[in-house]
């Protein structure tokens, strides 16, 4: 899995899977896009107005929680 970030156009993108096939992209909000394939794989959550989104929580960190472990950590988002 890979979050990436372009500031230039203020979009994130959460890639699950690279893209080894035909993906629709379909529109679930006009923040938010999803890349699915016909069999029902999720490629990839891409977040338009991105900073507003990945900043709103946790004091503008990305939390990784590991729920087996029980480890937290925190990588903060810069401005």
């Amino acid at each position: 899995m890979q979050l990436t970030y372009d500031p230039r156009h203020n979009i994130a993108y959460l890639r699950f899977h690279r893209k080894t096939a035909e993906v629709e992209t379909i529109r679930v909000s006009e923040e938010l896009n999803v890349d699915i394939a016909p069999d029902g794989t999720i490629y990839g959550v891409e977040l338009l107005n991105a900073n507003e989104q990945l900043r709103s929580g946790d004091a503008g960190a990305l939390v990784v929680i590991n729920e087996a472990l029980g480890d937290r950590q925190e990588i903060p988002l810069t401005k």
